[in-house]
């Protein structure tokens, strides 16, 4: 059930509960101090969504959770998602998206190497995803966690030009070129592969830029990872664009690394950031768990949901 902006102010009225700071390079999120997140109540609940709305990325440290208490978090917060994809599902828990390039008790589970491209989770969907939560369940050596642009800071910043085309105009997304080779693929042509996950992941558009259901910010929504073109332009043209919209958001200066550590959950709006994996060095074991969130708002306030291209 979607709430109501009365809701939502309500829930920013309340007296806060959580205690934050922002992140150690400052430039997005912020780290929840001192909470053990099996304590989330309705009201804490709340506040917990407010927080992730308003500061774009919220870090939890120190949690210690089986896999019900983590989707038991998830489902304080909203609706669990069941990601579409079963392969990537935990054995036990189809709410846990797992990300692993280690066996289970000798056997595959979940997939290697997911999300490292510039991506918003489930942008090619009519309905993406609002909210997703990670947990590192091991940690690579070195340098191993997930970057982050904000896209209402980009979209504020973007130059005059590149600002006209984006306003006002919708922007195409595709799954089918991320798409993972499964075994049940032997012996089917690429082009069969395509069609097939093509058909189950229908081209979308969604406008250029949204507004945040809560909070009214106007954020750029397009990714490297899923966003092939602007439907009103022609083809040669739209490629231009949307060329030098990735460019220009994904400058050094607007990247936020924001490392992992055992322990970690780490909160964020799909709405106003995209993100992308860091990469694991050969040979070392990685694994985290990711479970998606619908807080029950519409994705955007621009419109009910988003149109399948045609």
């Amino acid at each position: 059930m979607q709430r109501s902006s009365g809701d939502q102010e309500g829930e920013a009225a309340r007296a806060a509960v959580l205690e934050s700071r922002p992140t150690p390079n400052g430039s997005l999120g912020v780290e929840v101090l001192d909470f053990d997140v099996r304590e989330t109540d309705a009201e804490t609940a709340a506040e917990i969504r407010a927080l992730v709305h308003g500061e774009k990325l919220v870090v939890f440290h120190g949690q210690e959770l089986s896999t019900t208490e983590y989707i038991a978090f998830a489902a304080a917060l909203g609706q669990p998602q069941i990601y579409f994809q079963e392969n990537y599902h935990h054995p036990d828990h189809p709410e846990i998206f797992v990300s692993s390039n280690r066996p289970l008790n000798g056997e595959k589970v979940g997939v290697a190497g997911t999300g490292r491209y510039w991506h918003s989770d489930y942008q090619f969907f009519e309905e993406p995803l609002p909210m997703t939560m990670v947990s590192p369940q091991q940690v690579p050596s070195g340098r191993r966690g997930t970057n982050y642009i904000d896209m209402e800071a980009v979209n504020a910043a973007l130059p005059e030009g590149l600002r006209a085309l984006a306003e006002g105009t919708r922007a195409v997304h595709e799954a089918k070129w991320r798409y993972k080779i499964t075994p049940e693929d032997v012996d089917k042509s690429i082009t069969e592969i395509l069609e097939e996950f093509g058909a189950l992941t229908p081209t979308v558009t969604h406008p250029t830029v949204i507004t945040h259901p809560a909070t009214g910010a106007r954020c750029l929504y397009v990714s490297r990872g899923f966003t092939v073109g602007l439907a009103e332009l022609e083809r040669n043209e739209s490629l231009r664009v949307i060329g030098e919209l990735f460019d220009f958001i994904e400058r050094d200066e607007h990247v936020h690394f924001q490392p992992w550590e055992l322990g970690d959950i780490l909160l964020w709006d799909n709405r106003q950031v995209v993100h992308r994996a860091s990469e694991t060095p050969p040979g070392e074991p990685s694994v985290s768990y990711r479970i998606g969130v619908y807080d029950g708002l519409p994705f955007y306030a621009d419109e009910a949901r988003g149109r399948l291209y045609e």
